[in-house]
């Protein structure tokens, strides 16, 4: 059976849909999507070995289509050639800097882990970190856990998103920011990550020195006492105990570095913004 010609040419096309029109809104949808999907990499909590690409992929497109009604994204033919590759340059330099901002505030967990394994002895029990591919001691990836609890409790998860969003308001796409704040802001960020890490550690750092202090005297008292035997079973018993009592400051200090993280990625992209 073979269908007449005219039906055939009625049939040729789609009403209102041209390839053109198509290829031009898939151009804004991926230049909507570049500062957050960058951001989403980036950033601990999204951008995790632990959660798969795919999850990663779907949530940058999902806010990305929010980003598209959010603000108005400009055409791609609203730009030449050699232009369009710099937006997509600082669209990713702008969305990898506010992500690499949380990176380091969340890396005082980590450093304030190393300290204490390393003061009790315990820097041998390490595992392999799949963020970073590098040997992470145990303690460090507990209040790594214990931060980012934190962070999705207080809800840090849709305050960064929320602001990357405004950050479209006042940065539109296209609009060349101010590179000098993002690196003040990642200047800032480590300051405040190491003065941070020694708020968490020094407590349990100075008590482990002294506990120490005790079993060198002991065993200077009695020589026949063998250290490793003796010492090292005090230490580690004595690092679990001095933890336990310390949660409730150690949350209170994860706390602050989760408040802190969203006051200063909301500094730092205002300043980006506003020049």
């Amino acid at each position: 059976m073979h269908l007449p010609l005219t039906l055939l040419d009625t049939m040729g096309g789609l009403p209102g849909l041209e390839l053109q029109s198509v290829m031009s809104v898939l151009a804004q949808f991926f230049l909507a999507t570049l500062r957050i999907g960058a951001f989403l990499v980036a950033i601990p909590v999204f951008g995790a070995a632990a959660v798969p690409l795919q999850v990663r992929v779907i949530l940058a497109a999902l806010l990305g289509v929010v980003v598209m009604g959010y603000v108005p994204v400009p055409t791609v033919e609203s730009f030449s050639d050699l232009r369009i590759l710099g937006v997509v340059v600082v669209e990713l330099v702008v969305g990898l800097s506010a992500g690499l901002i949380v990176t380091i505030w969340f890396s005082a967990a980590v450093l304030a882990g190393e300290k204490i394994a390393a003061s009790a002895g315990l820097g041998f029990a390490a595992q392999v970190d799949p963020n970073t591919g590098a040997q992470t001691p145990v303690v460090s990836k507990m209040l790594s856990m214990f931060l980012t609890v934190l962070f999705l409790g207080m809800n840090g998860h849709l305050v960064v998103i929320r602001t990357m969003l405004d950050s479209y308001s006042y940065l539109p796409i296209g609009a060349m920011p101010a590179f000098g704040a993002l690196i003040k802001g990642g200047i800032a960020a480590a300051g405040s990550m190491f003065l941070a890490a020694s708020i968490i550690m020094l407590p349990i750092a100075i008590t482990m020195l002294l506990i120490n202090l005790a079993i060198g005297v002991i065993t200077r008292s009695a020589p026949q006492l063998n250290l490793f035997s003796f010492g090292f079973p005090i230490s580690m018993l004595a690092v679990f105990v001095v933890l336990y009592m310390s949660v409730g400051v150690i949350s209170l200090a994860l706390k602050d570095v989760v408040t802190s993280t969203m006051d200063n990625l909301q500094l730092v992209m205002g300043a980006v913004t506003y020049g």
